[in-house]
């Protein structure tokens, strides 16, 4: 093991049962199996993280999350369903981790080479914070941030907004004087598709992706699901209308 992949790094997937556009999304099924399912295996393939724990919520409606976790031998943390900030941070204390990567359920597409290499861009630099979102280039629905445990304990006690609480790592990049932040960009901006599950046209799409491509190649990669677009370009119309939600000061 290199010197730099000495320190832990903990792959925290964001769930919970309670999404105001599409409720119970996580575990909709796709070919007999949640969408949740199809993310973690996908996780699994990553190579540059030592752990992987679902973070949810104590809400008895996450109860269902917590099984699926027994079920799939998933290690699992319950915390704050508003402050997910704190969530985060205590699931890092836990599980004792160097450097923490957030990926949420939303995200069942997600191409794990692509979290490999944005995981080693952090690990390769002194950065506090990476991610492919902040300058995005990517599709929606490859979202990875990746951030070390000591600026996180930092953010934890001067984040004080609600949002900053609820979505994570807003106060890494409205306070870049205080922290150096990374940025991970595609050659080709991507950003117009939209590959993630938050209302009932996004899980048409990815339903309809799943549906053809994950039969015969369950490994696919994000530049298989590319392809695919350009023999279904029909498939962008499905939920090309959503719009997504937007956090201020990304």
């Amino acid at each position: 093991m290199t010197k730099k992949q000495e320190k832990k790094v903990l792959l925290l997937i964001q769930a919970r049962m309670g999404s105001t556009r599409l409720p119970g999304k996580h575990l909709k099924t796709v070919l007999g199996k949640p969408l949740l399912s199809f993310l973690l295996e996908r996780l699994r393939r990553v190579k540059k993280s030592n752990l992987i724990v679902l973070a949810t919520t104590i809400n008895p409606a996450d109860d269902v999350l917590m099984d699926f976790a027994v079920k799939e031998h998933l290690p699992f943390f319950r915390g704050s369903e508003e402050d997910v900030l704190d969530r985060f941070l205590q699931a890092g204390r836990i599980y004792s981790a160097d450097v923490l990567v957030r990926i949420t359920a939303d995200c069942p597409l997600i191409d794990p080479a692509l979290i490999d290499e944005i995981i080693d861009f952090f690990l390769s630099h002194s950065y506090d914070y990476v991610s492919n979102v902040l300058s995005r280039t990517y599709p929606r629905g490859m979202d990875v941030e990746v951030f070390s445990m000591p600026s996180f304990e930092k953010v934890s006690q001067m984040a004080k907004q609600a949002d900053e609480r609820e979505h994570v790592t807003p106060y890494y990049y409205r306070h870049k004087e205080l922290f150096k932040l990374g940025y991970v960009r595609s050659p080709v901006d991507y950003s117009y598709l939209r590959l993630t599950v938050d209302t009932p046209d996004d899980f048409t799409l990815i339903k309809t992706i799943l549906e053809e491509i994950y039969p015969s190649n369950p490994n696919f990669t994000l530049q298989d699901l590319l392809d695919q677009f350009k023999k279904h370009p029909e498939w962008l119309a499905i939920n090309a209308h959503v719009e997504h939600k937007q956090i201020e000061g990304q």
